[in-house]
């Protein structure tokens, strides 16, 4: 009896999911959100939250700085505007 004959696995996924590379942006984009939420949500909640909604709040967030640093851009021109011109 001679020894079992290798199964070639195929190890690379076959199936939908993330890339190794696309796994950076997802914990960034969890990071953002936990950063920029001040402490509104946690790491697991953030993780296990459906896509959409993951988008959702990110778009949000993101709204509520660009909001936030045009609002701080007008105060710093108000403020160095010199006067008589």
């Amino acid at each position: 009896m001679g020894t079992p004959s290798k199964v070639p696995f195929q190890l690379t996924p076959t199936f939908f999911g993330f890339k190794p590379s696309d796994r950076v942006g997802l914990h960034d984009n969890i990071f953002n959100l936990i950063w920029w939420g001040e402490g509104r949500w946690d790491w697991d909640t953030i993780y296990s939250m459906p896509i959409f909604l993951r988008k959702f709040w990110g778009n949000k967030v993101n709204k509520i700085i660009q909001e936030r640093n045009e609002e701080i851009d007008e105060q710093n021109k108000k403020r160095h505007k010199k006067p008589g011109r």
